[in-house]
């Protein structure tokens, strides 16, 4: 904002000529007449007057330092942006001739308020952005805090001797800032808010007298809080506030981190994990900072979704109000209604909740919190673009009310000089104008804080909490044993009431429920009445109800998740209706219930991705996790395919989705994941040993080869893989690393780690059962074969059911020259010549072994039909279709094109193996089995129905079965 003195509102004027005449009284005439060419013209003549008149302290500061103003305005630092480091390079000039503590302190304030002039400057003439002011503040904070150590603490080495750790190694202090230092979000007149920290319990060495290392760096940061806040005739550096280390004014000023840690870990309040959000490493040993804040992060940032957020932020914002309230802060541009906490109130509570499981939450500065937020649609683009603008506008207000002083208020002025200013500077014509555009961004900002934390939240799709029916409350509260609980629960809706009851006081006398804390058991006492009157909807409602209770006792002591549901309705609901509909995704939720935020946003629990845009989003998810963080990695790929399975089964649930489109989502699922595992593995064998070779000398391939369900597209829920790993290096060539390899010994590794990844069982579980036992020799045979053992073994040594198999096997991850190469060799098997007597006896001859183990007995054959394994189900027609391309693909090798059955079939009609009317019998056969087998699957069910529901169709079966292999 540029102007001439003439242009400024009349009190203004009045100030800048005060202003002109105070420095004018006390200047030389040599200063006088500079300051008079100054005026001549120019960028600055324009600013002068402005800064002048609307900061008294920058005026005060430049008229009693004309000299240290001039150098100022000489050296175009007034009209420069700094870089990140200039800050730090400057003091060092300025501290490179201190020799004494009382020179510290007088070349630490003088910087200081040269510095505090240049920022002010900027910051009110708008040459200056906010981001760039709030940064060259938190720089000049660091560079204080960093020059004053550098300066005290060799002479506290020499006065205490040398703090060390248990190797003998010197140890350096650890600064933390906190708040909006630790954000880079510093503001013109603020405190610092510290903590400090070092590593290792210990003594000092080489001094006068040896001290425990705490002691030497309490006296290290009471010297250091001395240069920076004691007052002196040069002003002071910075406010320095201590009150956010652990156990605040009583504990004490240093710890050590192991001291730290188990502080935060059993006595860290909520309010600490929200100030720890924004804590960064300042000065001091930033390597050792770097560890302390990897120790802190876990106490943070939870593993789960944290819901709990909602509930403390409520608490914190009700304490804020009442204080508001007492002190008459209502016109407070931080504290008031629709202020800057508020704004960071909405950022830290997504942060909380999500920073455990995304670590791009983990970033204290709060602009990148608002984007992400947008970004991932958690709030609407549109809010968190008008959230920061508002922000933005309070923040500006909150320096022109600091900058007229240097003093630390956000309290609007009641004066009409504090009034003309605040609008002039913030761009508007009157104090009525500014008020106006004032209370549109906070009546915006304390709506959406309302939205996002308000006491009744609701889920994304704002839904209203579910209607409690009356008798709910009375059945929870009940005395254990009470005669009327049955009849009350019948009347809800329950099927089995006295069962009902049953598992209800189970719960309640439970020892996770009866060893709740209060506010725990609180929440718990808020949520079961609305979960009994949900479940007695349902027209399994007892079934439904046991479910539920066993999530409710899984998460007792997580109270986090009590607090997910009972602020969330939708979630609440979709939880009830999953349940209901499916053991196996009750079970899936009971045991993993960090899965419970899938439920959260009906848009994404409902819609699926395509296979791209799903590739890329595990892709970006594992893009968070440092790639040698194995344990790390390996939670983000177990959390990303229970979730999307989550979200399969509740779109089959709601019949969404086809059968045919389950299994492409969920075989797509295991692809995306196995090329990421792949490659996972991949990168750390190389790493380590190079890369492996080919006879050619090229950089040699691994290919993972699926077979069954997943090479057919057909994969289930809860399906296994069967896999075959193959390579195409040179058996006699070993890797080109540091330490190398024999390629046999390579392959192995990298198969057992692929292996390893997928089944491993961790706190999150596994992410697939793995069947090798289809590669070549079974069992017995090596786990990674090379493309050209295999071909021999499969067109020399292998067995006619390991042809079958071959049908339904298909690269799912690995170089694309790999991939041409398996589907060479696969045909090249398939259209062998083949004897149809013997083929149609070595068929035969396996599926009578199949059915002597695994059909159901005569007997039961009669009343009930095996949808996979007896005569007529699911194993007849892949055995079919099976032996129509081994039979068939010699004349017709277009056959052997596709591994799924369905388009297989599509196929054998096409070239007439099959007629049209026998194709569609086996295609509806198929799919209904399927269907039925998924339905089953989901209630963890045996694929076992009544004889007399796929009569007709498997009758049908069994008489192509007859007709095509001639078995009676």
């Amino acid at each position: 904002m540029l102007t001439s003195p003439e242009e400024l509102p009349s009190v203004l004027q009045e100030q800048w000529m005060l202003r002109r005449n105070y420095f004018a009284g006390r200047a030389t005439t040599g200063q006088q007449e500079w300051l008079a060419s100054l005026l001549d013209g120019g960028t600055l003549a324009r600013q002068l007057p402005l800064v002048w008149a609307c900061s008294e302290y920058v005026a005060a500061a430049c008229a009693g330092q004309p000299t240290l103003f001039q150098q100022l305005v000489e050296s175009g630092d007034l009209e420069a942006s700094y870089s990140d480091t200039a800050l730090k390079e400057h003091l060092a000039l300025w501290l490179s001739d201190v020799t004494s503590e009382d020179m510290l302190l007088k070349v630490l304030r003088q910087f200081r308020m040269r510095e505090m002039v240049r920022v002010i400057w900027r910051d009110l003439t708008r040459s200056a952005e906010l981001e760039e002011t709030t940064a060259d503040m938190s720089r000049l904070a660091e560079a204080c805090l960093q020059g004053a150590l550098d300066f005290l603490y060799p002479r506290a080495c020499a006065e205490w001797g040398t703090p060390v750790d248990t190797s003998g190694e010197p140890q350096q202090l650890v600064i933390l800032g906190m708040g909006k230092l630790g954000a880079c979000e510093l503001n013109v007149s603020s405190d610092i808010d510290l903590i400090f920290a070092y590593p290792e319990a210990g003594e000092t060495r080489g001094g006068r007298r040896s001290l425990s290392n705490q002691e030497f760096f309490i006296r290290l940061g009471q010297w250091l809080i001395k240069a920076l806040d004691t007052p002196t005739v040069d002003g002071f550096v910075f406010r320095v506030d201590m009150r956010l280390r652990p156990y605040g004014q009583s504990g004490a000023l240093v710890l050590n981190f192991d001291a730290m840690e188990e502080y935060y870990q059993t006595q860290g309040r909520d309010w600490e994990r929200y100030a720890m959000i924004k804590a960064r490493v300042v000065a001091g040993d930033r390597a050792a900072g770097s560890r302390l804040m990897a120790m802190l992060r876990p106490f943070t940032y939870r593993k789960y979704l944290d819901f709990s957020a909602f509930e403390s932020l409520r608490g914190m914002k009700a304490m804020i109000n009442r204080e508001v309230q007492r002190k008459g802060l209502v016109s407070d541009v931080k504290r008031g209604a629709g202020g800057i906490r508020e704004v960071e109130f909405v950022a830290q509570a997504f942060q909380i909740i999500r920073g455990g499981r995304d670590r791009r939450f983990q970033t204290p500065p709060l602009k990148e919190v608002l984007e992400l937020l947008g970004q991932e649609g958690l709030l609407p683009l549109e809010d968190t673009e008008r959230l920061y603008r508002g922000y933005r506008f309070l923040r500006n207000v909150e320096h022109v009310l600091q900058g007229w002083q240097d003093k630390q208020t956000q309290l609007l002025p009641a004066d009409e000089l504090g009034q003309c200013r605040v609008a002039y500077l913030m761009g508007c014509s009157s104090w009525d104008q500014f008020l106006v555009q004032l209370n549109e961004f906070r009546q915006f900002i304390h709506q959406l804080f309302e939205d996002v934390v308000a006491e009744q939240h609701r889920g994304d799709d704002g839904d209203d909490a579910p209607e409690e029916h009356p008798l709910a409350e009375q059945v929870w509260r009940a005395v254990d044993g009470d005669e009327l609980m049955p009849d009350e629960l019948g009347i809800i809706g329950y099927d089995l009431p006295e069962k009902a009851a049953e598992m209800i006081n189970t719960l309640r006398g439970s020892r996770s429920v009866q060893s709740m804390a209060n506010d725990t058991r609180g929440r718990l006492d808020k949520l079961m009445p609305q979960l009994i009157s949900i479940c007695g909807q349902r027209d399994n409602a007892t079934e439904t109800l046991g479910r539920v209770l066993k999530l409710v006792e899984a998460v007792a002591r997580r109270s986090a998740y009590l607090l997910l549901l009972k602020e969330n309705p939708a979630a609440l609901q979709s939880t009830v209706k999953l349940f209901s509909g499916s053991s196996w995704v009750a079970d899936q939720l009971v045991r993993y219930p960090a899965l419970l935020d899938e439920l959260l946003d009906s848009r994404t629990l409902f819609s699926l991705p395509e296979k791209s845009t799903l590739e890329d989003e595990l892709h970006q998810q594992l893009l968070r996790v440092p790639t040698d963080d194995l344990e790390s990695q390996m939670e983000v790929l177990r959390y990303f395919q229970q979730s999307h399975s989550l979200r399969v089964a509740a779109c089959e649930l709601e019949e969404i989705l086809p059968l045919m489109k389950v299994s492409d989502y969920l075989t797509w699922l295991a692809e995306a994941i196995l090329s990421h595992v792949l490659q996972l593995a991949w990168n750390q064998l190389v790493e380590r040993h190079g890369y492996p070779k080919t006879a050619e000398g090229e950089t040699a391939g691994f290919l993972i080869v699926g077979y069954g369900k997943l090479g057919g597209i057909e994969l289930g829920h809860g399906s296994d893989l069967d896999l075959v790993f193959l390579h195409d290096a040179d058996a006699a060539a070993s890797t080109d690393g540091v330490h190398p390899l024999d390629s046999a010994t390579f392959f192995a590794r990298l198969g057992q780690r692929i292996v390893h990844i997928l089944t491993a069982k961790t706190s999150s579980g596994d992410l697939y059962e793995v069947d090798m036992r289809l590669r070549p020799s079974g069992s017995s045979g090596m786990l990674v074969s090379s493309l050209t053992a295999f071909e021999k073994y499969q067109l020399g040594e292998a067995w006619t059911w390991e042809h079958q198999a071959l049908v339904r096997a298909r690269p799912v991850a690995g170089p694309e020259k790999l991939v041409r190469a398996f589907a060479e060799i696969r045909q090249r098997v398939l259209v062998l010549p083949r004897q149809r007597d013997k083929l149609i006896a070595d068929v035969l001859e396996m599926r009578g072994r199949m059915k002597k183990h695994l059909a159901s007995g005569k007997a039961d054959q009669e009343r009930v039909f095996h949808l996979k394994h007896d005569p007529g189900g699911i194993v007849d027609i892949e055995f079919m279709v099976q032996f129509a391309v081994l039979a068939w693909s010699h004349d017709i090798p277009d056959l052997t094109r596709w591994s799924d059955n369905i388009r297989i079939l599509e196929c054998l009609e096409e070239s007439g193996v099959l007629s049209v009317e026998d194709a569609d019998i086996l295609i509806s056969a198929y799919k209904n089995y399927r269907s039925a087998g998924h339905r089953l699957q989901l209630q963890q069910a045996e694929l076992v129905v009544s004889a007399a529901e796929f009569a007709a169709q498997r009758q049908q079966v069994v008489a192509l079965w007859h007709r095509l292999l001639g078995e009676e």
